[in-house]
């Protein structure tokens, strides 16, 4: 028996028949070149592009007729990035200037690419090399005349591992015989994770070496809660995962049959649970999970990696097919939010300290022409359901009126050319700067609704910076000052008689659940899989009681007193009410 650890990307157990896809990179030898040649090389640079251009859009259409449009988000992104004008430009200067064969010069721009994800401190944007790598490793098939292997037709209870699995290649596995999927690169929030989780395949990635270290045909047992692989189980070990992996599965079918229930507490209070989304495909998921709809719909992955801004009919397609994904309930679009460590093209990278610096809110006000385009795409996705427009990263006053100022022009705009859109859309902002939490009383006038994003929040109130793993034992949510400037948020927002939501984390953890919902918000958006479990709690409970748990809350000093007071009031694992 052999155990691997890697990353939990997609929950589900699956015990199978392990099928391996040795899939290698192409064995590019870099080599010099003559100046003569240059012309050449480019030129089969070029070539080569253009054929997995023809081989994508082929794909894109076989998809299509195979399984319609839904998930095809993945493959338009792949040609995004292949139409990317500095793939050919970058790599060419390198042949010009390196003398060197194609071959070796992409290699070259994929390492740098790979240098300037890995900085990166997201971790939904450092996992968006693995579409370049997909798109440059095809680039590099078509150059070496290579095909790139089919994946194996076999009958039987699967289990694909892989060095990489693509989007491309999990929408073209044959379901009613693949179980799961291992792979050695990649996270959980990588495209491939994202899909596996929409179509409730369990995944785990990131298990460095595994396709080397494994047999084809091994019988095999991937874990995608724990994020571990056991090869060649014992007898022992592999009924223990079996009663776990039937535990597992009748939780969730018992947990999907109150997805139709209304989010309500046991005394009749009413609570949205929302999803948090990033790509159209996740709709279909927030959906099968109970949720009413999107409360943050991050619209950061249309601009990335590109050399100019997408123009308002490609966002508008794509805002109105995350429209259409979650119809008929509303759609929350939070507008351009990057900087720090989220770059635009030609963005300055130089800041001392970007995550106080020209970002979100501050960066689209600073080029309003960009910023009016996205807001008449939004605008215009109006016409066709609810929608609420939101404000990311506000600190004050002036940045709420002229974002709407400019909100208000664009609406003129579409009024004398007869543009249909809703004239009162709602317009919200994100408080996640400890300035907002001050201002939360006056803000409060001038917008339709608050939404707290608690993960920049709790960051900026406790000055942790959450990605430091020597700080993470800092992060926390529980912390008084905290639940003090929570407190404050709904206290303004229900003064001005506007709702107060909540779209970072914190929402998705039925342990927060009482609290939230004691404190008085109205709404909680968070992951597609964590929308069950927090309706299971919001169900056992009483608005009477949870007002008295927030309460409770507030009279100890520290956050690990605060969680105590929280587990003595109530456990997660019992069936009891929390009334």
């Amino acid at each position: 028996m052999k155990t691997f650890s890697g990353i939990a990307a997609s929950p589900g157990i699956a015990m199978g028949r392990l099928c391996i896809i040795d899939r290698q990179n192409v064995a590019v030898a870099e080599r010099l070149v003559p100046l003569e040649t240059v012309s050449h090389e480019t030129e089969r640079l070029c070539q080569a592009i253009e054929h997995t251009r023809i081989e994508l859009e082929q794909l894109k259409t076989r998809l299509a007729t195979a399984n319609g449009e839904e998930h095809l988000f993945f493959i338009e992104t792949h040609l995004m990035i292949l139409a990317d004008e500095r793939l050919v430009t970058e790599t060419t200067d390198i042949i010009r200037t390196g003398l060197i064969n194609a071959e070796g010069a992409l290699r070259r721009i994929l390492h740098r690419y790979r240098e300037t994800f890995a900085a990166m401190d997201d971790p939904y944007l450092r996992e968006r090399i693995c579409d370049v790598e997909t798109v440059i490793e095809r680039v590099l098939h078509s150059m070496s005349g290579e095909q790139s292997e089919a994946l194996p037709q076999q009958e039987g209870q699967l289990i694909i591992a892989a060095r990489d699995f693509s989007p491309a290649d999990m929408l073209q596995i044959d379901r009613g015989h693949v179980l799961a999927i291992v792979t050695e690169i990649g996270g959980r929030t990588s495209h491939t994770a994202i899909l596996a989780r929409a179509l409730d395949l369990p995944a785990v990635m990131g298990v460095d070496g595994i396709t080397d270290a494994l047999i084809d045909g091994s019988a095999v047992i991937v874990d995608g809660l724990s994020g571990t692989v056991i090869v060649d189980p014992d007898k022992e070990t592999f009924q223990k995962l079996l009663r776990s992996k039937h535990r597992y599965e009748y939780n969730e079918r018992e947990l999907l049959k109150t997805a139709p229930l209304p989010a309500i507490t046991l005394d009749g209070h009413e609570m949205h649970l929302r999803g948090n989304v990033e790509i159209p495909e996740e709709g279909a998921s927030i959906l099968r999970h109970g949720g009413s709809g999107v409360g943050l719909y991050r619209t950061e992955m249309l601009f990335m990696n590109r050399p100019n801004m997408p123009d308002e009919e490609e966002q508008l397609a794509t805002y109105r097919a995350m429209q259409q994904a979650i119809a008929p309930f509303p759609l929350t679009i939070r507008t351009l939010d990057v900087g720090g460590d989220k770059l635009l093209e030609g963005m300055d990278n130089s800041e001392t300290n970007p995550a106080l610096g020209m970002r979100a809110i501050r960066l689209s006000l600073s080029m309003p022409d960009e910023f009016k385009t996205q807001l008449r795409a939004i605008l215009r996705t109006t016409a066709g359901g609810p929608v609420r427009i939101m404000f990311p990263m506000i600190s004050g006053m002036e940045e709420v009126r002229i974002a709407k100022a400019l909100l208000e022009v664009v609406k003129r705009e579409l009024s004398s050319t007869g543009t249909q859109f809703d004239d009162a859309v709602q317009v919200g902002i994100m408080i996640e700067i400890p300035a907002a939490v001050t201002l939360a009383d006056l803000m409060a006038r001038e917008v339709d609704y608050f939404s707290v994003g608690t993960n920049d929040l709790i960051q900026y109130i406790l000055a942790i910076d959450r990605s430091n793993e020597q700080l993470s034992h800092m992060y926390q949510p529980l912390h008084p000052a905290v639940l003090r400037s929570l407190r404050r948020i709904v206290q303004a927002a229900h003064g001005a008689g506007i709702p107060a939501c909540l779209c970072g984390e914190m929402a998705g953890d039925p342990l927060y659940l009482p609290v939230l919902l004691g404190l008085g918000f109205d709404e909680l958006s968070m992951g597609a899989g964590s929308i069950l479990r927090v309706k299971q709690m919001l169900r056992r409970c009483t608005m009477d009681r949870a007002t008295r748990i927030a309460e409770g809350c507030f009279a100890f000093s520290t956050a690990a007193e605060v969680e105590q007071y929280l587990l003595s009031q109530y456990s997660l694992d019992s069936d009891e009410r929390i009334d």
